[in-house]
């Protein structure tokens, strides 16, 4: 399993538990708001922390750390996620997975193996509205569909989140995505900020004024939806 970063400590990646995050590279999409280009687009080979290196700090940090949280860049498309996961289950940690949905068998046999305890999908936007956000012109979202319907029908806890961008967000895509996803489950909108490392420029964040008027559109289809960061 090739990391290309590591978090030593964070309060906010893993729901009530104390984690550290790794980074993988790579990622079949190409949203021009991504805030880690230098994990999709600018990969640089040589920034890798050896798997047996990170075990290591793992073993230090028995009774210290409750849990790993696994992002990117698209962690699903890495080749030995699931065996990577089971290493770290192993040690007593649990496991904390982000994934964009594009690989739905790989969500199912984690969540029937009980290989993660919390997983954050994102939500990109409207179905109508994927193609131009994930940068993918004619881009399917059969798999999103599944992955979502997937995590609604687990028993792991979960979260969907949308990333909301001023050029490719307004209240009508959240009525829309509130529809689709309409239930009880967790839902966070976190307006974009820009972190430097940007696959595209030209794009901004919203106004808090904006933000609550996104919010109120989804909130009578998921109730439970919230502001993250704002």
């Amino acid at each position: 399993m090739k990391i290309h970063g590591l978090q030593k400590l964070t309060l906010l990646d893993f729901p009530g538990q104390l984690a550290c995050t790794i980074f993988t590279a790579g990622c079949n999409m190409r949203c021009p708001f991504c805030h880690n280009a230098s994990l999709v687009t600018h990969i640089d080979p040589d920034a890798v922390m050896d798997e047996e290196e990170f075990f290591k700090f793992l073993k230090k940090r028995e009774g210290v750390l409750d849990g790993v949280a696994i992002t990117g860049g698209e962690p699903t498309i890495v080749p030995d996620l699931i065996p990577f996961i089971g290493k770290i289950r192993a040690l007593g940690y649990k496991v904390k997975l982000d994934t964009n949905g594009t690989n739905p068998e790989v969500l199912r046999t984690v969540l029937r193996d009980k290989l993660v305890d919390y997983v954050a999908m994102d939500i990109k936007n409207s179905k109508e509205n994927y193609p131009k956000t994930v940068g993918i012109p004619n881009f399917k979202i059969d798999n999103i569909e599944l992955s979502a319907n997937i995590l609604m029908s687990s028993d792991t806890p979960f979260e969907f989140r949308t990333t909301v961008v001023n050029e490719f967000h307004s209240p009508s895509d959240f009525e829309s995505i509130g529809k689709w996803l309409a239930g009880n489950e967790l839902f966070f909108l976190q307006n974009f900020k820009d972190s430097g490392d940007l696959i595209s420029e030209g794009v901004h964040g919203k106004s808090p004024e904006q933000m609550n008027d996104c919010l109120a559109a989804i909130k009578p289809f998921i109730p439970k939806a919230k502001l993250r960061g704002v």
